[in-house]
């Protein structure tokens, strides 16, 4: 366990004038907290906060973040009062301490509905004040350090969340260190038999050809020495996970992966990064399609850097990362460099980013989402996210996932460029909507006016931003879909009782069931929430026959006193057709028609049988039968359909869309008929309109008792 003093040394290496007296106040007061608790390895608990709080020096922060870290687990673990510790370390402090125990009560890899709320309140936290994830994130780090003492199952469940959510998030915030470890130390217990194997061909590797990193770094120095450029210069090799998730990328053998080591070069000045670039380039051969420019083009967390590709020593590839001392501070830290600490003064670091501007752009887009799985679905892919950076005819940059398409880049301009887009040009070529982009390409988004956004278009797009914006228009145009289909079905409800659906009525039929509009009460009726033939008895209840229900009853024969029946979905027996029983517990008695497959099923329990007949008088208009219907993609051929089905006085239900094609329609209809010569009555009407290509009698075995 570190000592008071060794700690508050880690502090003053990098910032002189800290308040030690604060920092050995609050490591006395969280020990006397502690007192007694041991974690699962035996020691002493309060060696984990300790080890936080080292972490966070490694980033220079501030001693605020340093006291929360000795703290955090106070308030959640121990008697201590959030009063207390704003009385004794102030109100800064306090509210830190209390974002933290408030983010570890968060239970992040719980069922989608409730992980997407807790996102939300973890991007909450994160929005009062950037510090609570950067212990948090520490307190994680030091956790999965020492994850072996935990539980098997427990280990598990902590390396998904924090290979799942934690990882992520630490590249977000570009702690990229942070975020290799993280993965690594994840990696070690999701997979510990690849891990293994990738650590055992490095060390033969390692053994054939000596120690690589060390002859490649020698002759980098060597070559800049040449050309008179001052530079450090650092190699290793890359982290397991980070190859085996390279070999499962481009699904090649370890043998076959070539770029496993990384080197990094850092200069005095901006203008060295592309002197060192020249030399580079000048000595090795460039891999295509491997060079990227992040200083011209900085990721939205403020890093910048050079990173190119190239062959090397014994033709192997290695990366190499080029930065000034001032970008590589920012890549190690990220957002966290906003509180970095030098000589004793907050850094002013001219490349880090305002974490309240970075915030503010992070959970921008995700404010739109109105559901919970598209919220999710929006902050994995930003997390996830790997950037390009694409150009505006006026030379604007438009950062984007890897992996972007010219749809995805018009929605980044202006929602309404994106609701509007017919096609693209990449670099002042015409290309399909569905193009991938890369760096550096010039996009011109072509407008219509008139248009409006696809299905297919959420499959095309990668933003949670365009996605977003796609699905709410395309609500907006399934309402006025639903609006137009409602009044269709509502008006044959009506002509089937010789009235006509005005908008008095309507109004009527929408007050009495508590809607807002009579558009909404279409809108329902169209997206079949509500029945046409529920808003006509709201309206004309005396129009509804009492004999008609009193028929209903005693439409079946056969059946003993006390028992009910319902018809079977699978095959929907009505009237006219030979129909057998069969009882289900809890059920009643179940009609089939004879000839229905679920049947063969039940042949060996006799027992369950029941002999039914229909009752040979008249019958209500109330057995539902589904018809598979595939008509013309015209205007007004839906109303006709509707049209012909009410003049056969049979009542549309509910109609499902479930293939749509530029030149047909395949839709289910669910029709109210009488008996079977209703309902050859119904199809003869359909199959004589010429813009219905095929109709027949829709039945689902799924929809089984």
């Amino acid at each position: 366990m570190i000592d008071v003093e060794d700690l508050i040394a880690l502090v003053r290496n990098y910032n002189p004038k800290s308040n030690a007296d604060l920092i050995r106040e609050a490591y006395a007061y969280g020990l006397e907290m502690h007192e007694g608790q041991f974690r699962h390895s035996g020691e002493p608990y309060f060696s984990h906060p300790i080890a936080v709080a080292a972490i966070l020096t490694e980033q220079a922060l501030d001693d605020a973040t340093i006291i929360t870290a000795l703290l955090h687990d106070t308030i959640e673990d121990t008697r201590a009062s959030y009063a207390e510790v704003e009385r004794r370390f102030g109100t800064d402090v306090a509210e830190l301490v209390d974002g933290v125990t408030k983010l570890t009560n968060l239970q992040l890899s719980s069922n989608e509905t409730k992980q997407a709320e807790n996102f939300r309140k973890l991007f909450m936290a994160m929005s009062k004040d950037l510090r609570v994830i950067l212990v948090k994130l520490a307190d994680r780090l030091h956790n999965m350090r020492t994850i072996k003492s935990m539980r098997a199952e427990k280990q598990l469940q902590k390396a998904r969340e924090t290979m799942d959510i934690f990882a992520p998030l630490a590249g977000r915030m570009g702690m990229q260190w942070m975020r290799e470890e993280l993965e690594d130390l994840s990696f070690r217990v999701i997979n510990p038999e690849a891990r293994n194997s990738i650590i055992r061909r490095f060390i033969t590797l390692q053994r054939e050809t000596g120690d690589v990193v060390h002859k490649i770094t020698t002759d980098i120095r060597a070559a800049l020495e040449k050309a008179d450029v001052d530079a450090d210069v650092f190699g290793r090799a890359k982290k397991p996970y980070s190859i085996w998730r390279k070999m499962e990328e481009k699904q090649q053998s370890f043998s076959r992966l070539s770029d496993i080591y990384g080197f990094r070069i850092i200069t005095r000045s901006e203008a060295d990064c592309y002197r060192v670039l020249g030399v580079i380039h000048q000595r090795w051969k460039a891999v295509p399609g491997r060079f990227k420019d992040y200083i011209s083009q900085p990721k939205s967390n403020g890093y910048r850097s050079i990173h190119t590709t190239v062959s090397g020593r014994d033709g192997k590839r290695v990366e190499v990362q080029i930065r000034t001392r001032q970008m590589h501070e920012v890549a190690e830290s990220g957002v966290a460099a906003h509180w970095s600490y030098r000589d004793g003064v907050r850094a002013q670091n001219p490349f880090a980013v305002d974490p309240a501007k970075w915030l503010a752009q992070l959970t921008e887009r995700f404010e739109n989402s109105e559901n919970h799985s598209e919220f999710l679905e929006h902050v994995k892919l930003e997390m996830y996210a790997d950037k390009v950076f694409c150009f505006t005819p006026k030379g604007e940059v438009i950062s984007l996932p890897k992996g972007a398409t010219p749809l995805d880049f018009a929605y980044a301009i202006h929602t309404r460029i994106g609701d509007s887009c017919v096609g693209a040009k990449v670099d002042g070529i015409r290309v399909p909507l569905w193009t991938r982009l890369k760096n550096g390409q010039s996009v011109v988004v072509l407008t219509a006016e008139g248009q409006r956004p696809q299905g297919t278009w959420i499959d095309i797009v990668v933003t949670g931003r365009a996605k977003a914006a796609i699905r709410k228009s395309l609500r907006e145009e399934d309402r006025e879909r639903f609006v137009k289909l409602g009044r269709e079905l509502v008006r044959v409800s009506f002509d089937h009782i010789g009235k006509k659906a005005t908008d008095k009525a309507l109004k009527t039929a929408a007050n009495q069931l508590s809607l807002s509009s009579s558009e909404e009460l279409l809108a329902r009726v169209g997206s079949a929430e509500l029945a046409a033939s529920a808003v006509v008895r709201t309206v004309y209840p005396e129009l509804i026959h009492e004999s008609d229900e009193v028929a209903a009853t005693r439409a079946v024969l056969g059946l003993q006193e006390g028992q009910t029946y319902h018809r079977a979905d699978c095959c929907q027996p009505i009237p006219g057709e030979r129909i057998v029983g069969i009882t289900y517990r809890g059920k009643g008695v179940v009609t089939h028609a004879i000839d229905c497959p679920a049947l063969e099923e039940l042949e060996a329990e006799t027992s369950r049988w029941v002999d039914l007949q229909w009752h040979a008088g008249p019958h209500a208009a109330e057995h539902t039968v589904s018809l598979d219907v595939t008509i013309a993609n015209g205007a007004g051929v839906l109303g006709r359909i509707c049209t012909l089905i009410g003049e056969q006085k049979a009542n549309i239900s509910d109609l499902n869309f479930v293939d749509r094609k530029p030149d047909f329609y395949r839709l289910i209809v669910d029709v109210d008929l009488r008996d079977l010569e209703h309902l050859h009555a119904v199809m003869l009407a359909l199959e004589a309109e010429s813009d219905v290509a095929r109709i027949r009698r829709y039945r689902d075995l799924d929809r089984k008792p």
